[in-house]
């Protein structure tokens, strides 16, 4: 037999050694697993918070859209009454309130019930995120602003665990590394107390790949539980029809969050011999990276940026008050800017009805109020957002909590884009408003169905 002969023999049982050393390691370690009920009860746990948080957030999105449904419902009952009673019996004043007046654009705007909604994304079942501190539905009107009472401030995933919500990406960022503790914690430290070590690095020549191989076991093991989660999510909102790559994407993040911390277990096992030594340093890895990292860039960020009471919104009262008690000119002359098409409109142009148009237009004089003070809020925001991404390169919890949310859609920017939204539509609806009121708009059937798409 020649020499590349006796290479590919060598070759072949050499690969198919190694191949079969891992088969028994993993069959070591299954039958290693089974025999610790410690084990198997965090494994079940861990399934059974998965579950729990998958179904928590397929509730939450089962509650949002039918409460959707409802106000669609009754908001479609409401403009047909208001078109049947009025509109095509031409009785367009109110009985009960004869100053309200269908055909003018002001009263049929206010009655033409306007809602903006976010609506919920099927893939909220992963991550609920910023989905139950945010409003998301608003009623649109001429007063209405991106940062109204029924519109919550953000509060963090593990501040909302103490209201009793465990969502499924808790149980990733939390749960699971500390199941993988629970799983590793006397790999080789057990060896090394009994005093078999020494045998085992003569059948196998790298303990560092015998840890491995060990480690690799529960890794794939909660791989698995993860991916199975994960799919069972499908099920309950159908996520697949809104978004087919969106196990993958989860799947992506959270089976790179469980090698981040599968490395630094790896680390603390290959230099550990005992059970009580591993466990300490495992258990001071996951505080700090679950618990005193996050809690200090917190502080730290509640420091720098204080908690902001609004009181840039409430400055606004004193100046509409000003605004009201400006001379005519000059608030003819903001609204020439704000508006330039009013110069052509038929009051503008006719003089007739001046005085009231201008009044109902100084509205949106204060919107422009509202939004200049909102721009500040906003610009602290954006300056408190940029500061926790900073963090991230030290900061994995955050890190991947923010995908999460990123990936189900209920990220902060997600409703941060939602009340951009929400401004636009306040603006369109002032605008409206204005223009048909200079242009002496009487409203009909037609244009009030106009109103309610806007």
């Amino acid at each position: 037999m020649g020499r590349a002969g006796r290479f590919i023999i060598n070759f072949w049982y050499w690969k198919n050694g190694n191949s079969m050393r891992h088969l028994n390691l993993f069959l070591y370690e299954w039958k290693h697993f089974i025999r610790s009920p410690f084990k198997i009860v965090a494994i079940l746990i861990f399934t059974v918070a998965g579950v729990y948080g998958l179904n928590k957030g397929s509730e939450l999105y089962s509650t949002q859209t039918s409460e959707i449904d409802k106000i669609e419902e009754v908001v479609a009952a409401d403009r047909g009454k208001i078109i049947e009673e009025h509109y095509k019996k031409g009785i367009l004043s109110n009985e009960e309130r004869p100053w309200i007046d269908y055909s003018v654009p002001y009263w049929a705007l206010r009655s033409a019930s306007i809602y903006h909604f976010k609506a919920p994304s099927a893939s909220m079942v992963y991550s609920i995120g910023q989905s139950e501190q945010f409003g998301f539905y608003k009623q649109i009107n001429f007063w209405a602003s991106p940062y109204d009472a029924d519109l919550a401030e953000e509060i963090a995933n593990p501040e909302r665990l103490q209201t009793g919500t465990l969502d499924f990406s808790f149980t990733l960022l939390f749960l699971m590394p500390l199941v993988l503790l629970i799983l590793l914690y006397n790999i080789k430290s057990a060896e090394s107390e009994q005093g078999i070590l020494p045998l085992i690095e003569v059948q196998y020549p790298s303990k560092y790949r015998w840890l491995l191989s060990r480690m690799s076991f529960y890794v794939l093991l909660l791989f698995l539980i993860v991916l199975a989660l994960l799919v069972y999510g499908v099920f309950l909102t159908g996520v697949l029809e809104e978004n087919a790559y969106v196990i993958g994407q989860m799947l992506f993040y959270a089976t790179i969050n469980l090698l981040f911390w599968s490395v630094l277990f790896f680390l603390v096992l290959s230099k550990s011999d005992s059970v009580l030594g591993t466990t300490l340093r495992m258990s001071a890895i996951y505080l700090v990276f679950a618990f005193i990292i996050p809690a200090s860039v917190h502080q730290v960020l509640s420091i720098r940026y204080p908690v902001n009471m609004m009181t840039d919104l409430i400055d606004v009262r004193e100046q509409r008050d000003a605004l009201y008690n400006e001379a005519d000119t000059t608030i003819q002359a903001k609204l020439d800017v704000l508006y330039p098409g009013l110069v052509d409109t038929k009051v503008y142009v006719e003089g007739t009805d001046v005085d009231y148009a201008r009044g109902r237009s100084t509205l949106a004089l204060v919107n422009g109020l509202r939004k200049s003070s909102i721009e500040k809020v906003e610009q602290e925001n954006r300056a408190k957002n940029q500061f926790i991404k900073a963090t991230f390169w030290f900061n994995p919890v955050s890190f991947f909590q923010n995908k999460f949310n990123s990936i189900a859609q209920t990220h902060y920017d997600d409703y941060q884009l939602y009340r951009d939204e929400i401004q636009l539509k306040v603006d369109g609806h002032l605008k409206m408003m204005v223009m048909d009121t200079w242009n002496a708009v009487k409203v009909d059937e037609g244009r009030f169905t106009e109103y309610t798409q806007l």
